[in-house]
């Protein structure tokens, strides 16, 4: 369909590669080393469940200064894969393993490294390669083969945490398992909660007691903390504005919920413009955050007019930036038409499906408004879900304008659908702007009420309703 009109102060939506493999109980292996005196050395770690594994890799030159380079190893077992992986484009021949650089990481002086992985499988047995070259020269020196014996088939009976607990306390660290979220013990679960607005325009919204209402009376599982990049947000001020989204990821945490870090792309519309503050704020977030098991990256809002391979290009140049620090976050890359998959610009999920992004442990978005997108948007979403990990990180209950009343029967059937299919969200906006999708009437945001109803206007009292219902999160 055509372009969807938008306005400069809001995401007015149309609206992973494929998931890292479902892990199990993870065993982390010590590292194999291979040095040589000139030329390179390689570090080889992995962590190793029945069936499968994560390997990680540092290259280290040793050598003349290179501009390109290509990793080569063999698995010492003929039942070692690799399968999807990061940093580097992976071929595997029989045994022999190639890792190719991407470019942006070509270039490696005397002495630098850099960090690639993979996921891969084993069906007898997973030892640590133990020979390595890197460009034809041979890594070569003491290593110790690294063996495991895998964690029972059937993991060990967990005791079902007491009612209460928070989502965080209950999930633990979040990871893509297929098409779907899993928690800690590598089941599929949902989180639905809410966005804030910018905040460059509502901080004041997020105070301790309008986050003591989210997380107890609303009791949601995740703050989307919204970043604008442009419109008087990131770019004025990074320093700033890194510490605002840094303070509400701590909020989050100390009250058990999920925090979801925004990059709020929205105008103009190609992410390429912000590659290089990309690269700057999520190197700072995700160092900064690294330790904690609650921080989920959306690297991209709502992308537009551009095409899936730049977005796609984009998303690969920045999610190594939080490998490097935190390799094992979910993060998810926006998708064409305002992140709907497309569809707001005539495409649909087929482009995705056909090039995913090279990155594991992944998902993509999509954006809609109830009252602005509907049958035809269900249809599209739900035939992506079937193929890829997808996560809602934007709705509203409107039009896509941000104003307009509650469309209610379209809302229960969006919201009915993510629920069957366990597709987490996050609703637009926990804020008292003065528009229809906020939660808050105008004005709540300078009181100290934000539990109950008598603050919320009719899109609040609704999410509030869906949210509050009980979570089950699966612990077996």
């Amino acid at each position: 369909m055509a372009h969807i009109p938008r306005l400069s102060r809001r995401n007015l939506v149309a609206a992973g590669a494929i998931g890292a493999l479902t892990m199990g109980a993870s065993v982390a292996l010590p590292a194999t080393n291979a040095t040589a005196a000139a030329g390179c050395a390689v570090t080889y770690t992995t962590s190793s469940w029945t069936g499968g594994f994560t390997a990680s890799i540092t290259i280290k030159n040793l050598g003349d200064a290179i501009n390109g380079w290509t990793l080569g190893f063999t698995f010492p077992d003929a039942g070692q894969r690799v399968g999807q992986g990061w940093s580097a484009t992976y071929s595997q021949s029989g045994s022999t393993v190639t890792a190719k650089d991407m470019g942006y990481n070509a270039t490696l002086s005397t002495g630098a490294t850099t960090n690639i992985g993979f996921n891969g499988t084993w069906t007898t047995s997973n030892p640590a390669p133990t020979s390595f070259t890197l460009n034809g020269t041979v890594c070569t020196g003491s290593t110790a083969p690294t063996t495991t014996a895998p964690p029972p088939t059937t993991p060990p009976p967990t005791t079902p945490p007491p009612t209460g607990q928070t989502p965080v306390a209950i999930n633990g660290q979040l990871r893509v398992c297929g098409v779907n979220l899993c928690n800690q013990y590598n089941r599929p679960i949902q989180l639905r909660g809410m966005s804030t607005h910018g905040i460059q325009w509502f901080n004041h919204c997020y105070n301790d007691a309008a986050l003591d209402a989210l997380a107890d009376d609303w009791k949601s599982d995740l703050l989307r903390a919204s970043m604008y990049v442009q419109e008087d947000g990131y770019e004025t001020n990074p320093t700033l504005f890194t510490n605002r989204v840094n303070t509400l990821v701590d909020e989050a945490t100390e009250r058990g919920m999920y925090a979801l870090i925004d990059f709020h792309t929205l105008t103009p519309g190609d992410p390429m413009y912000n590659l290089d503050r990309a690269r700057t704020f999520f190197a700072a977030v995700s160092a900064r955050n690294a330790s904690k098991n609650n921080v989920i990256y959306e690297i991209t809002n709502e992308p537009n007019g551009v095409s899936w391979s730049t977005i796609k290009n984009y998303a690969e140049q920045v999610i190594p930036v939080i490998r490097a620090n935190d390799p094992d976050a979910v993060v998810i890359v926006g998708t064409r038409g305002w992140s709907s998959l497309g569809v707001s610009e005539g495409a649909n999920s087929t482009e995705v499906v056909n090039n995913p992004v090279n990155a594991s442990n992944i998902m993509y978005a999509f954006h809609f408004y109830a009252a602005s997108h509907k049958d035809n948007y269900r249809a599209e979403l739900e035939r992506a879900a079937a193929r890829l990990p997808m996560f809602v990180t934007e709705f509203g209950t409107v039009t896509y304008t941000g104003g307009g009343a509650v469309d209610t029967a379209s809302s229960t059937a969006w919201l009915d659908l993510l629920d069957r299919l366990k597709i987490s969200y996050a609703n637009w906006t926990y804020s008292d702007a003065d528009e229809g999708s906020a939660a808050f009437r105008p004005g709540t945001c300078y009181g100290s009420t934000y539990a109950g109803t008598a603050v919320l206007t009719d899109s609040g009292t609704f999410m509030r309703n869906r949210i509050r219902t009980p979570d089950n999160f699966p612990t077996s």
